[in-house]
């Protein structure tokens, strides 16, 4: 337990003592990190991340109203009895529901 206290009171005095020295170092790592963050490339992938996370997020939906869709097609079918409707409109639920499951992977 002594060894505890020690060690923290240790830390604490050695952050106090760096914290000049150590903030002076961090402002440099800082404008380095927001030179290497504004160079082409690195905006070039970030570019990149922004797009893919813009379509990503937007695959679920897509498919989740394209199986909507579906289902008020097969339901609307007035040509089709109640069981077909109904069988139809669970297969293609089932499918939808394949369909949500890979977009959202």
């Amino acid at each position: 337990m002594r060894g505890k206290i020690g060690l923290v009171v240790g830390l604490g005095i050695g952050y106090v003592l760096g914290t000049r020295a150590g903030r002076a170092r961090y402002e440099q790592i800082k404008q380095q990190a927001q030179k290497v963050w504004e160079l082409e490339p690195v905006q070039k992938q970030v570019d990149k991340a922004k797009d893919l996370a813009a379509n990503s997020a937007m695959a679920v939906p897509r498919a989740a109203w394209a199986g909507v869709v579906k289902i008020v097609k097969v339901v609307s079918d007035s040509q089709s009895t109640p069981s077909e409707k109904a069988e139809a409109s669970r297969k293609v639920a089932d499918e939808t529901a394949d369909d949500i499951k890979k977009a959202a992977s």
